[in-house]
Parts: C-alpha cells; sequence; structure tokens
C-alpha cells in the first residue's frame, strides 16, 4: 500500500469514528438560589475515551496525518500526565499504530490501567518537567513522530468550526433562556481548548468573556499576568491534566479574557459539592473550573444580571477513586477542602455572597504595562 493510500485510509478510519459518535451533552446544573443565572455543564466525559482530550486526541492524528508526519507503522509518542495519552492511544489502536505515553511517576493508576488498555506502553520519570525531553528522544531513537501537544494544540483544531467545543457549545445552547453565555470557563493543560473558545467567540462576534481557571502549581497564571514566558515551576500539578511546569508555546494568553487561579483545596472540595449535586463524580479540573466561576455567578447575581455560563466538565471521576475521593491521599497530600465546602454550598445552594480568596488578572486590567497581581477578595 502507498503512504498516500494507507493515509487517506487512515483518514476515513477517523472520520468513520467520529460518525459513529454523538455529541456531547450539556447539563443545567440546577441552582435556585441565583435564580436569573443559568449555569450549564459541558459533560466531556462521554466521548468513548472519557474526556475533553478525545476531541484533541483526534485532531493531532489528523493533523499529522495531513501534514505526512504520520504514516503506516509509525510509531506515536506523547508527553502526557494521562487523558490525552489515553486517547491517542485509542486512535493508535484504531489506526493499528505503536503508542508510548510519557508521563510523571504520580499519574494516577486507572490512567495508566486505561493506556495499556488501548495498547499503549507507559514510560515513566520523575519530574514533571522530564516529559518534553524524554518524549523527543524516544521518538528519535524509534523513528516515530513525537505528537507534541503543548506545541501543536492550539493550532491542531479548526476552530472557526468543524464541530469543535465551542461550535456545538453554541449550537446546543440555541434554545436557552439565555443562547449566547456571558462567560466560558475552562481550564489550560495545553492551552488548545481555551484558544478553540476565544478564537471562536471573535470570529463569530459574540460578546462571551472566555476565563481560564488555573491551579496553584502551574506558570499559566503568572505569564497571564507578567508576560514572562521563561517562568517555570518545580512540583507538578496536583490536579492532573491542567496547570503546567512551563509556558507552552500552545497556551494564547492574548486570546482569553481573564483568569482565575484557584487553591487545589478549592477544586477538590468543589467536585466533592458537585457530586452531592448531580450524583456523579467529576474529575478535580472541574472542580477548579467550578470554583473559578464561583465569583462570577455571585457578581452577576449580585448586579442583577441575568445570563448563562457554561462551565467544561472536562472527565468524570472513575479515575479518581484513589485520590481526589480518598481522604487518606488527601491528608497524605495536605488537602483539606473542608473549609472550602461550606462556601461553596453558601452560595450556590443559598445564594449567601462569600469572600472568594483567588487570585484574579482581567484581559483589560493588565493594560500594555504588565503586573503581577496580588490574591484579591472578590
Amino acid at each position: 500500500m502507498s503512504s498516500r493510500t494507507w493515509i487517506s485510509n487512515a483518514v476515513r478510519v477517523i472520520e468513520a469514528d467520529f460518525n459513529r459518535s454523538a455529541d456531547t451533552h450539556l447539563i443545567p446544573l440546577p441552582l435556585p438560589a441565583l435564580p436569573g443565572v443559568h449555569v450549564y455543564l459541558k459533560d466531556e466525559s462521554s466521548h468513548p475515551t472519557g474526556s475533553l482530550k478525545h476531541r484533541l486526541a483526534r485532531s493531532l492524528f489528523l493533523y499529522g496525518l495531513a501534514n505526512g508526519w504520520i504514516r503506516e507503522g509509525t510509531t506515536i509518542v506523547e508527553a502526557s500526565s494521562g487523558s490525552t495519552a489515553v486517547s491517542e492511544a485509542y486512535f493508535a489502536r484504531l489506526l493499528g499504530l505503536p503508542f508510548v505515553a510519557v508521563m510523571p511517576r504520580t499519574t494516577s493508576p486507572e490512567k495508566v490501567a486505561a493506556i495499556e488498555f488501548y495498547g499503549g506502553r507507559c514510560h515513566f520519570v520523575d519530574r514533571a518537567a522530564q516529559i518534553y525531553d524524554a518524549a523527543a528522544t524516544l521518538a528519535a531513537a524509534s523513528g516515530g513522530h513525537y505528537m507534541d501537544q503543548f506545541t501543536y494544540a492550539e493550532r491542531a483544531t479548526d476552530w472557526r468550526g468543524n464541530n469543535n467545543i465551542a461550535e456545538s457549545v453554541f449550537a446546543q445552547m440555541v434554545h436557552e433562556p439565555h443562547p449566547e453565555p456571558r462567560y466560558i470557563v475552562c481550564a489550560a493543560g495545553t492551552g488548545g481548548t481555551s484558544a478553540t473558545f476565544s478564537r471562536y467567540v471573535r470570529y463569530r462576534r459574540h460578546a462571551t468573556e472566555v476565563v481560564v481557571a488555573d491551579p496553584e502549581d502551574s506558570v499559566f497564571f503568572d505569564f497571564y499576568a507578567t508576560g514572562d514566558c521563561s517562568l517555570t515551576c518545580e512540583r507538578a500539578s496536583r490536579i492532573e491534566g491542567i496547570g503546567r511546569p512551563r509556558v507552552e508555546a500552545s497556551f494564547i494568553g492574548e486570546s482569553i479574557d481573564r483568569m482565575i487561579k484557584v487553591p487545589d483545596a478549592a477544586s477538590i472540595a468543589a467536585i466533592h459539592w458537585l457530586q452531592r449535586v448531580i450524583g456523579r463524580r467529576a474529575g478535580g479540573s472541574t472542580g477548579t473550573i467550578l470554583y473559578a466561576a464561583a465569583p462570577l455567578l455571585q457578581r452577576m447575581a449580585s448586579a442583577g444580571e441575568n445570563g448563562s455560563v457554561v462551565l467544561v466538565m472536562c472527565d468524570g471521576g472513575e479515575r479518581y477513586a484513589h485520590s481526589y475521593y480518598d481522604a487518606a491521599w488527601l491528608a497524605a497530600n495536605g488537602i483539606d477542602p473542608a473549609p472550602y465546602l461550606p462556601r461553596i454550598a453558601a452560595l450556590l445552594e443559598r445564594g449567601e455572597p462569600q469572600e472568594w480568596q483567588v487570585r484574579q488578572c482581567a484581559l483589560a486590567e493588565r493594560g500594555s504595562a504588565r503586573r503581577s497581581p496580588q490574591a484579591q477578595t472578590v
């Protein structure tokens, strides 16, 4: 089989897989205490591989195929803390290609098991910052292709349309009371999702603001505030899938409207609260997003503003039973969600305004002179 013929068939196989999959759900989050504010969860856990990264993996494979980087027999190598690797392993198996995921040893065993279930192999490193060089070295040694999500995520996705997550959200919102969201809140691992949302709303001339939530051990927030692309962070994010130890090429800070940095304990508190309300577990990144949205919801309610807010539910909580939903693991990692739970419940269940100790920085506030914002009560 010629190279072009194999690539053409590989694209057909991926498109056929897409046609067999329904879109992900947009779930209303009932908040009777905030009657004018309608909140929705974009549930990306319903993808075949269980997370938002399924979209990214599909786009990265199509991008690599279209560029001629992926051919018959090519070993696919990725630097990933888990969910992207799970999804890429799925597509590699679909095309009959070997797959290797390079990840920190702290990656959840459930994600490791999922990668191996799809036929992938896991290569572990001791520190999160080592994944990039290790992945590039493995790809070169095998004559394979380093997928490099942290460089190509923002450009592999067609942000103008083609059923990306932004187009999907706005299509699903069309019959809602407030079809144009006031805010869309997501998080950044590569920056691909935030870039897709922010580009799409500008391209379609929506007034929606795109807000990105960042966990504790991540440089994205401080880069957004200061513009310093040399920033690094030694410790890996405890909220798997989001936050990075360095500024990634695929994170386009100029395109988003606001960033909010969230304590890890608050992220965990938020998913525990969410489980009680919707009867389902979500991953930690969903908690980061939900907690970051709380001051925005409060601001809307206090101003008497009616409108809608869409939050990305990145993945389900099944892969985190040993960590975010395990009291012993939380204690061992110094994470205590208890102080944050009453604050979340007070606003979202009773409509009582709270003081939110978060760091915020908005595009309009940065101006031409960037600054390092301090912790703010909002």
